[in-house]
């Protein structure tokens, strides 16, 4: 009996295409809100953190490909694969910028101080593995 409803659960909600497009839209979406910021705001923060680091600061522009070229494409399933490693890169620099010096440490409500960058980092690596899915806009070869 148990058996039985277990497959029967299972089998329900076997859609591996769908759980992509979930994931795609997830990591896509919520990062294409902090690069939607960054359009609005600017990239000035993150120059001045490059400047101050001995960097040029047009590299700030870079954070546009990661956290708004990249989501975009990922959501829509375009160059999936590729996009996805861009936002992981992007989430590696974001630690070395801001992240190293917290990696060990708790916020204030107790959560890890990087589990934002690990979200986005592991999230981008699994879109990156699994790829589109059947719902995407991009050709097979690129999903």
């Amino acid at each position: 009996m148990v058996t039985h409803i277990l497959t029967t659960f299972n089998r329900t909600l076997a859609h591996e295409d769908f759980g992509k497009l979930l994931l795609r839209l997830a990591v896509g979406g919520l990062m294409l809100f902090h690069g939607v910021h960054k359009l609005i705001d600017g990239v000035d923060g993150i120059a001045g953190m490059l400047t101050a680091q001995g960097l040029p600061a047009f590299i700030a522009y870079g954070v546009l490909v990661g956290e708004v070229l990249a989501p975009c494409l990922i959501i829509l399933g375009i160059a999936t694969r590729p996009a996805a490693l861009v936002l992981a890169f992007t989430m590696i620099v974001a630690w070395l910028m801001v992240g190293t010096g917290r990696t060990w440490l708790l916020d204030n409500t107790g959560a890890w101080a990087i589990e934002n960058l690990m979200y986005f980092f592991v999230g981008a690596l699994a879109v990156a593995c699994l790829g589109a899915g059947r719902y995407a806009l991009g050709q097979a070869q690129w999903r």
